[in-house]
């Protein structure tokens, strides 16, 4: 994945530059195109990897995966209308996991398992409130649509500087114990300050969909292709696109439906990131079981 990080970095600042040849209305598309796209589809076969994480033989097995999986979407939606609080804040800290996890971080060191799980899960929450840090008023827009009421403050600088804190303080304790993480602090730096430029130099919609796109989704890809496939190859690509085609025509749906209905962009804005929260907590789930498996097969 290092050559793939040295295209990602490439990617984001070259991503940077076009988007100065954009106006507002062509960025907003452009950047919901990818979300849409390649955001959506690589969420889109979890119902394979579920079925590839369980070694399920029973020809049923598809049709309970697939209600479960909507279940969990509907309470994910449900929860963001009657406890929008509640749905945000595992939202945030679901989506900080997840993120973390994405880059890499989990570590077998001899010590506690509680720091093991707290550092992926603050380098996510770093992320996040990089990006919500240098958009705040918007983000804050965001949020009191979401919640339905008036936000007086989100405390993001208090929460940002907190992380920070916490983040280096386990850092300098993973260098100072384990050797082989020496050679990560820099690279991990490096990347948080990458992410940092990116946020501060894009608007919101565009340095989330570079993060979410370049970052998080193709990775994602590329994983979920070695553990389904072995390998990652065009017709391995083909195969991919074909089995999550329908979910991702549903997901698609149910946010042009979105659009139609809701068509105020701070209404619908809530709302899509209310959807994207809602099709994430399932994906979290099945990316971990994905990660869980793969890590018990290297074992074994």
């Amino acid at each position: 994945m290092l050559k793939y990080t040295h295209f990602a970095i490439v990617a984001s600042f070259f991503c940077l530059w076009l988007n100065s040849f954009f106006t507002e209305k062509t960025e907003i598309i452009i950047a919901f195109a990818f979300i849409f796209t390649i955001g959506i589809l690589h969420g889109a076969n979890d119902l394979i990897l579920i079925k590839n994480s369980n070694n399920s033989k029973k020809s049923n097995s598809f049709q309970k995966n697939l209600v479960y999986y909507i279940i969990v979407v509907l309470l994910g939606l449900l929860l963001f209308y009657f406890i929008p609080i509640l749905a945000l804040l595992l939202f945030i800290i679901v989506s900080a996991f997840h993120f973390g996890d994405q880059q890499g971080l989990y570590f077998k060191f001899n010590t506690s398992a509680i720091l093991l799980a707290l550092y992926p899960f603050l380098y996510g929450i770093l992320i996040l409130f990089l990006l919500f840090f240098f958009h705040a008023e918007e983000v804050n827009t965001i949020v009191s649509a979401i919640l339905r009421f008036q936000v007086p403050t989100l405390y993001i600088s208090e929460i940002l500087l907190t992380t920070i804190l916490l983040f280096l303080s386990i850092t300098v304790y993973f260098g100072i114990q384990f050797k082989s993480f020496r050679s990560r602090i820099i690279e991990e730096l490096f990347y948080l300050l990458v992410f940092a430029i990116i946020f501060k130099t894009s608007t919101l919609l565009w340095g989330f969909a570079i993060y979410f796109i370049i970052w998080h989704s193709v990775p994602s890809i590329i994983e979920q292709m070695n553990f389904m496939y072995g390998s990652v190859t065009a017709q391995h690509f083909k195969t991919y696109l074909k089995n999550g085609f329908m979910y991702w025509l549903a997901s698609i749906l149910g946010i042009a439906l979105l659009y139609f209905l809701f068509n105020d962009q701070e209404i619908f804005n809530a709302l899509f990131f209310s959807f994207l929260a809602a099709i994430t907590f399932p994906h979290v789930l099945v990316i971990l079981n994905m990660m869980h498996n793969k890590e018990r097969n290297n074992i074994t």
